[in-house]
């Protein structure tokens, strides 16, 4: 097990270049299942969990080349079989369950233990399952077994109305409807850059998708797809760790290649407690000079910062923002209610330095600035874990954050990007 030591009080200077999307590289390996021809996927970031996806896939027959420069892959599923997988495997990534739309299409069958992920309260499969069964499949759950079962002669298009806008929920209902027979009209759709991302893959292989972007997707099933390539843009919450990170170090750099299209709510959330940054073509430019001055509602009210599904506020952000919250003049309160353990982290922040009010398991107010100070701490999961590194990187002394393998399953070498910014981060093994 690994560990980092920080020693913070370095303002951040220079130019960094994200990693591809974790949450796009993800479903677009379980969609290289639909074809029997090669796929070649660019800007594969080189983490944990694509890893753990790799050798998911691999276990069914893939064949995977990870070609010269590390970040591009040829995936082919020439043949592929609905083997035994590891349940261990299975366990490691919520990203598991993506496997089950388009080996349900191609295979007709499958059967995969529950997946895993990150703790952060109880994450539904439901409707992943409503969803194939809506398209033709059958589906059920063995409690003794412990093994979700899928079976399907053909699938056929249907009009479905999601019960809620899950994001791989989403994805495994695109996967299984691009080659069934007939129209999917899919409501309810989640709409993150990631959900865009596969929808334009498998458009690139042959799918019939339109609407993308939107909460309601028309999918025309197509007979198979076929071979083709897809570049991976970059990973937002990376491009908001690296803004948060200037931001609290009090320091001034470039975010190359940022895609800032993506940003426009998190932005505007951001400017909430005095965040501004500049956007120069496809790049992000953060200065040294930050207000970091809370903007109250109207009445000189508390403003509340409130996750929700996609264009708002992404959850996956609250603990970044929550940490870079510490550093800004008044109050502000978050609400996670999407997930009842994200807050939990916030006893670490608290024993760090932070004034922060735990209401309940989804609320807490953040009230600053506060002078952080050095601490031991361990990451709980892998965005509570960032936001640890981001406080490490403000607080005066030496902090060590442990357990920093659940920050690698979603930041690519996150030390060396940092340190080359002018952090002083150390990773060292436990033991």
């Amino acid at each position: 097990m690994d560990k980092f030591i920080i020693r913070g009080g370095n303002p951040l200077r220079g130019e960094v270049t994200p990693s591809g999307n974790k949450n796009a590289a993800l479903p677009l390996l379980a969609a290289c299942l639909l074809t029997d021809e090669a796929v070649v996927l660019h800007n594969m970031p080189a983490i944990r969990d694509v890893q753990d996806m790799r050798a998911i896939i691999e276990s069914l027959g893939v064949e995977v080349e990870i070609l010269e420069d590390g970040h591009t892959w040829r995936v082919h599923a020439k043949q592929i079989r609905a083997a035994d997988l590891d349940p261990d495997l299975c366990r490691r990534i919520r990203a598991s369950i993506l496997i089950a739309g388009p080996m349900t299409a191609r295979a007709g069958e499958l059967s995969i233990p529950p997946p895993g992920g990150d703790v952060i309260g109880r994450r539904r499969v439901d409707t992943h399952i409503l969803a194939l069964k809506a398209l033709g499949a059958e589906a059920d759950y063995s409690r003794v077994q412990r093994m979700f079962n899928f079976r399907a002669r053909q699938l056929v298009g249907a009009d479905i109305l999601l019960d809620e806008a899950s994001v791989t929920a989403t994805e495994n209902a695109l996967m299984a409807a691009v080659t069934a027979k007939g129209t999917t009209i899919l409501r309810n759709a989640a709409s993150e850059p990631h959900v865009q991302e596969l929808c334009l893959m498998l458009n690139a292989l042959g799918a019939q998708i339109e609407n993308i972007g939107s909460n309601t997707l028309h999918i025309h099933g197509v007979p198979k797809l076929h071979g083709g390539e897809f570049t991976i843009g970059p990973d937002y919450l990376e491009v908001v760790s690296h803004i948060g990170a200037a931001v609290v170090t009090r320091g001034s750099i470039r975010i190359r290649q940022a895609g800032p299209q993506y940003l426009d709510m998190i932005r505007l959330v951001f400017g909430r407690f005095g965040v501004v940054w500049e956007v120069q073509g496809d790049d992000i430019v953060v200065p040294a000079e930050q207000p970091l001055v809370v903007e109250s509602d109207l009445g000189d009210a508390i403003p509340e910062i409130k996750t929700n599904i996609w264009p708002a506020f992404p959850s996956d952000l609250g603990s970044i923002a929550i940490t870079v919250a510490t550093q800004a003049k008044g109050s502000v309160l978050f609400h996670d209610w999407m997930y009842p353990s994200r807050m939990y982290f916030t006893d670490k922040l608290i024993s760090m330095g932070a004034q922060i009010v735990l209401c309940d398991p989804h609320r807490c107010i953040v009230i600053g600035p506060s002078q952080l100070i050095g601490e031991k701490v361990e990451s709980p999961d892998i965005r509570a874990g960032m936001a640890l590194v981001l406080a490490a990187l403000a607080a005066e002394g030496q902090s060590t954050i442990r357990n920093v393998g659940q920050i690698d399953r979603g930041y690519e070498r996150i030390e060396e990007k940092l340190r080359s910014l002018g952090a002083d981060i150390q990773r060292v093994r436990e033991g």
